[in-house]
């Protein structure tokens, strides 16, 4: 593999056409010299073959990894891992390794066992849908998010370049950081508001539902997600989602207690720096 490898260059192979590697798939269209991908499910393969969404699709590993100069895991966290375990065995060369996981401390654990001859990086697209699977993939998916990437001691100016032009081509934007503030940042901005939206959806009676207008679908709309998808999330970010639901559990007891008082100066202060607090986090005022 040339030590200056263009994406445009480059055989892509991606691990898992759901979501999120199926969009990355429409999205990489184009870019790469090659495009492979692998699936265990057989719909999930026709589908990807019926849409012609990459040049060639296979269930077995060992049919696409060798081919490939770029390796893109993108499955669920725990999926991810036991992938890299596998890469070794399958893959008999040299290859850049990214994956799309939600969490990144475990994933870069295991990058760190691979073989030398494994080029790693981490990286992570804030960006999906509460609808999974591959016939809900989109080409603009990762249009102007904010991509993750957090490199290791060992991953080299080739692979952080090649990341970059993974990125770039599909119109995210690199955001780079160490895995732990990651997994910290992501707790508070994803995986906090999933759990929040399905304490929601719990704590809401279901005679309210001729009611149910765009706030509460809006709120709600995380709790949608794939279960599975988000226990390997919570199971493998559990203290940072901890910290950050006992900050939200603070401010909620807060709103209550000035509620039950009628502190209607509280509740006022509380409203307005909310309003604050979100310009400034979706990228408006100042705090």
């Amino acid at each position: 593999m040339s030590s200056h490898l263009s994406l445009a260059e480059t055989r892509v192979a991606i691990l898992g056409l759901g979501l999120m590697g199926g969009s990355l798939a429409l999205a990489l269209s184009g870019h790469c010299r090659r495009l492979l991908a692998y699936d265990p499910d057989p719909t999930t393969l026709a589908l990807a073959s019926t849409r012609q969404i990459v040049d060639f699709a296979s269930p077995d590993l060992a049919a696409i990894l060798p081919q490939a100069d770029l390796v893109v895991l993108a499955a669920p966290v725990r999926a991810t891992l036991d992938l890299i375990r596998q890469l070794p065995s399958v893959h008999p060369g040299t290859a850049v390794i990214l994956d799309l996981a939600s969490t990144k401390v475990e994933v870069c654990r295991a990058f760190e066992e691979l073989p030398s001859r494994f080029d790693p990086i981490g990286g992570h697209p804030m960006c999906g849908k509460e609808t999974a699977g591959l016939a809900n993939a989109e080409t603009g998916l990762f249009q102007g998010a904010a991509f993750a990437l957090t490199p290791l001691n060992q991953t080299t100016p080739q692979a952080r370049s090649l990341a970059v032009q993974v990125v770039e081509a599909i119109g995210a934007r690199p955001v780079w950081l160490d895995a732990a503030t990651h997994d910290r940042w992501a707790a508070a901005t994803s995986h906090m508001p999933y759990l929040l939206a399905v304490a929601l959806t719990l704590a809401t009676q279901p005679d309210v539902k001729p009611l149910v207008g765009p706030g509460f679908r809006s709120t709600s709309r995380l709790a949608s997600s794939s279960a599975r998808m988000m226990a390997d999330i919570l199971h493998t970010n559990r203290e940072n989602v901890l910290a950050a639901l006992a900050l939200f559990r603070g401010e909620l007891e807060q709103i209550q207690a000035a509620l039950q008082q009628e502190d209607e100066a509280i509740l006022f202060d509380k409203m307005h720096r909310g309003i604050a607090a979100r310009d400034y986090l979706t990228g408006g005022g100042n705090l």
